[in-house]
């Protein structure tokens, strides 16, 4: 219970915003409702007027009033519910892009992407009728149903007590089903964030799937991922299904009642026709609320079980607020003060004392097997990674002084995935500088021998990027080459020249150096030619530094050094 309030909670909260319209559309709905009620009383005022031969004029007239009103104010209500409906899904869509945003690396990046993205896609849809119309369906279709059992207790207090007493039937059974029809829908929606993610990342590694020959494998895998999808809706269809054939058979029951006891009252002159007819009209209208309550409460249950996936989302821990908390930092350079990092509170420590300092102009690189804690030190450098212990500085700031805008607005990092960002060519080169000049463009372009490509492309430098319309040479050029256009303090390079041949590796070496001479640059690198003119190469193993110096020394005094680049063949001299 206390689960269902705090998923209720989450939706409430996406629907709070909006309580003027929602208010509007609910007096709205009671203006309809009030039409809709007055309709078989009016009928019998038809009736009764026939009855003696009077004039139907009047009635009819009112009857054709009551029928026009309510068309217009309930065409007013659905346009009003369906803008409604699509502000709010705006709102919920808003709020997790920020939260995905505003998280802190590593646990977002523990989540599938294909689960996130079905956050925002299919949870917030659910999320539409829940916060909307079904709140406003189920109060008025409350109004209407307690409005149309007053009326049938005016016209007819017997019959009234049979059709009570299948109201309290349908809505007792009503209540039990609930529970079950709400686990269904957040166990359909759970598959489905498994069948997306699936999906995703088939695709991501599509290469690799069909080189491995494992298509038959995958389309297997997805396909029972499909398959539970759809058991688990067909699961919750059926229950829905179940709770409206509850509520259309206890009305229709009652309504078989009520015309046997009604005609029987008739011939017994207890009853006027004129009075069953309306009741016969208000017991069909019976319909109509308790169609809608049930269905916009199995509305209602999926847009819960919605809020409480997307309620993970705002269990992402954040990070601090992006204003600047303290002074900005005098000076270049990192230092790293005995840091000591791990990625989960039980893991071995990622980054187990390592000290390195990076001076303010110049070029340091960081060397080492695999899993040696390379790329834990750029994460905790860009504040991805925390430290549990020792301090990070920028200059003469530490971290703790800075947020992590701050520390990042004196970066760029070219990470050994090269990504591209949605857009242009353009867009990529200034996503990081947006005011870069097209001279600085064009400077870096010809640099990074970037500019043949362009040159090349039907539409330069506005061609459409995706990772697949590059190669990955080619995608990390364009990295680098966004990087540069930064003009940045300091310049973080994991494998930046992994995929890209020798003339293209040299450029970007004379790029680094020129880079080096006047900010501080740390590399990561497999490749020894990448490092060796560095001035400082860290060898590191185990999450520890160990040897330091440059080629040359390294060469004397570091025999795992010897091995790297034996195992590389880096020619010694």
């Amino acid at each position: 219970m206390t689960d269902s309030r705090s998923r209720f909670t989450v939706l409430w909260s996406f629907a709070r915003p909006h309580r003027a319209t929602l208010v509007i559309t609910l007096l709205l709905g009671l203006f309809a409702s009030a039409m809709e009620l007055a309709t078989p009383l009016v009928t019998k005022w038809v009736l009764d007027t026939l009855a003696v031969g009077g004039s139907i004029t009047g009635p009819v007239t009112a009857l054709l009033a009551l029928l026009l009103v309510g068309a217009v104010i309930s065409w007013r209500q659905w346009i009003l519910l369906g803008t409604l409906a699509e502000d709010i899904v705006l709102d919920a869509r808003r709020h997790m892009i920020t939260r995905f945003l505003s998280a802190k690396v590593l646990p977002l990046l523990r989540r599938p992407t294909g689960e996130l993205v079905t956050r925002v896609t299919s949870d917030s849809v659910l999320m539409r009728e829940a916060a909307s119309s079904s709140l406003v369906g189920l109060v008025n279709g409350s109004i209407v149903l307690v409005g149309t059992l007053v009326l049938m207790a005016v016209l007819d207090l017997v019959l009234f007590a049979a059709t009570l007493a299948a109201v309290i039937i349908v809505a007792i059974l009503f209540g039990l089903l609930m529970p079950a029809i709400a686990k269904a829908q957040e166990q359909a929606q759970g598959a489905l964030a498994d069948l997306g993610a699936g999906t995703e990342g088939t695709l991501r590694a599509i290469k690799t799937v069909k080189a491995a020959g494992a298509e038959e494998r995958q389309r297997a895998r997805l396909f029972d991922d499909a398959q539970r999808a759809r058991e688990h809706g067909v699961r919750a269809v059926r229950r829905e299904v179940v709770a409206w054939t509850i509520a259309w058979t206890g009305i229709q029951t009652a309504i078989i009642v009520i015309l046997a006891v009604g005609a029987a009252r008739v011939a017994a002159g207890d009853m006027e026709v004129s009075t069953l007819v309306a009741f016969l009209l208000y017991a069909f209208g019976l319909m109509g609320p308790i169609t809608e309550l049930s269905q916009n409460m199995t509305a209602l249950q999926a847009g819960i079980a919605a809020a409480g996936r997307i309620r993970e989302i705002d269990e992402l821990e954040s990070e601090p607020r992006s204003e600047i908390i303290g002074t900005e930092p005098v000076g270049g350079g990192i230092t790293l003060e005995n840091i000591r990092a791990r990625y989960d509170p039980d893991a071995d420590p990622a980054l187990d004392g390592v000290s390195i300092e990076v001076p303010e102009r110049g070029h340091v690189a960081l060397v080492g097997p695999s899993g040696a804690g390379k790329t834990s030190v750029l994460s905790a450098v860009l504040g991805f990674l925390e430290p549990e212990g020792g301090t990070l500085w920028i200059g003469d700031a530490s971290y703790e002084s800075l947020s992590p805008a701050q520390v990042r607005g004196r970066i760029a990092y070219v990470e050994q995935e090269t990504p591209v960002v949605p857009g242009t060519i353009g867009d990529n080169l200034r996503f990081v500088n947006p005011e870069a000049s097209d001279a600085a463009v064009s400077r870096v372009l010809t640099e990074l021998r970037l500019d043949e490509l362009v040159e090349q492309l039907p539409e330069g430098l506005d061609t459409p990027l995706t990772d697949t319309s590059v190669s990955g040479g080619q995608r990390q050029r364009i990295a680098v080459a966004r990087a540069l256009l930064a003009d940045p303090d300091i310049l973080l390079l994991d494998e930046a020249t992994a995929q890209v041949d020798g003339i293209t590796e040299a450029a970007i070496h004379r790029a680094i150096r020129r880079q080096a001479e006047r900010g501080t640059v740390l590399t990561i690198a497999h490749r020894l030619s990448t490092v060796v003119d560095a001035e400082e190469i860290i060898v590191m193993e185990h999450g520890q530094v160990s040897a330091r110096g440059t080629h040359q020394e390294l060469l004397e005094t570091s025999e795992l050094y010897r091995q790297l680049v034996a195992a590389l063949v880096v020619p010694a001299g």
